[in-house]
């Protein structure tokens, strides 16, 4: 039995779980800034994502000291619906003090809360579902932030579509487990330092059309495992590893727009980066190794597969591709 009939069920498990209605992430998370602008006063910056063409009905519950300087003003973003306003919360400011994220949605979705005080200290955290409240503590935890990160960044990876169907046509593609260590590891280092240079602001590259050409790079990995089925040989095939460095670097600018997005700490910018990059790693990981203990279950299986079916991984994700292309250019007028 063919590795791609083995590998079949995957790609199917992934294409059922899209809408053509959506885009190729997952419901971004929530997003709450809080600046200290002068002693007690804070800027708040609220960002709420959509559920269809509504905002989520979530909202951040300040302390009870904490009293509105300015009516909120209401921003419409292609991501989400952008509040700013003012509150004062007097001479004890937030410290010791909870933050909660109320509403019907909330255990729908995470978000990350971003604290800056004007004593140059800074507390980021993800407030999950499950734990929806956070104790502003009087000194930022390292540990806090770099689990934070963590997180963030698995949670991109796997909701990232995009970036997991690329992975997936590497899989198909590469048949040597040796060549298959270099073709990821290559994917993982191109990916790693567009990414921090894009994020550090080195690199600054409009995410719009990244995203438009991520799904062409999908769209090129198709074409490629077509010509492999047919006997040809491609260029994935004879160097999956350049191929796979070539477009790493383009979906590391991926990578670097939502994490610019949500921002970094400034007291813990190299930490932060650092395990926001180790998190897309865990998560690509994941990903690999659910593929392969599925591919030798179903292996073991010995199931018989019609041989149509063989054609199906590439066409599926080279059509899954082109659709997200289409949606993306247009997305630009």
């Amino acid at each position: 039995m063919k590795r791609i009939f083995n590998i079949i069920f995957i790609t199917v498990l992934l294409l059922t779980s899209f809408s053509v209605t959506v885009y190729a992430h997952k419901l971004q998370p929530a997003y709450l800034e809080i600046n200290e602008q002068s002693a007690g006063k804070f800027s708040i910056l609220w960002k709420r994502p959509f559920i269809g063409s509504r905002p989520m009905n979530i909202y951040p519950q300040l302390p009870a000291n904490c009293t509105n300087l300015t009516e909120p003003v209401v921003q419409t973003l292609p991501t989400g619906a952008v509040e700013r306003w003012l509150v004062d919360c007097g001479e004890s400011g937030i410290t010791n003090n909870t933050i909660v994220i109320d509403g019907r949605s909330a255990t729908q979705t995470d978000t990350l809360l971003r604290i800056q005080l004007i004593d140059g200290s800074m507390h980021t955290t993800v407030l999950r579902p499950d734990s929806l409240s956070f104790l502003v503590p009087e000194k930022a935890s390292k540990s806090k932030v770099a689990g934070s990160y963590l997180m963030l960044g698995i949670e991109h990876i796997l909701g990232g579509f995009d970036h997991l169907l690329f992975v997936l046509g590497l899989l198909l593609i590469v048949r040597s487990t040796k060549l298959l260590i270099k073709t990821i590891t290559s994917f993982t280092l191109a990916h790693s330092v567009t990414l921090a240079m894009a994020v550090l602001g080195f690199v600054h590259v409009p995410q719009a059309p990244v995203e438009a050409v991520i799904a062409l790079s999908i769209i090129f990995l198709a074409t490629e495992l077509v010509k492999q089925h047919r006997g040809e040989t491609g260029l994935t095939t004879k160097a999956p590893w350049l191929v796979a460095l070539c477009f790493g670097l383009l979906h590391g600018f991926g990578f670097a727009g939502a994490l610019t997005e949500v921002g970094l700490p400034q007291t813990d910018i190299p930490l932060a980066l650092l395990f926001f990059n180790v998190g897309v790693e865990v998560g690509q990981l994941m990903f690999v190794a659910g593929v392969l203990v599925v591919t030798w279950m179903i292996k073991k299986m010995k199931l018989r597969w019609p041989v149509w079916v063989e054609q199906v991984p590439a066409y599926s994700i080279g059509s899954l591709a082109a659709f997200w292309f289409i949606q993306r250019t247009i997305s630009f007028w």
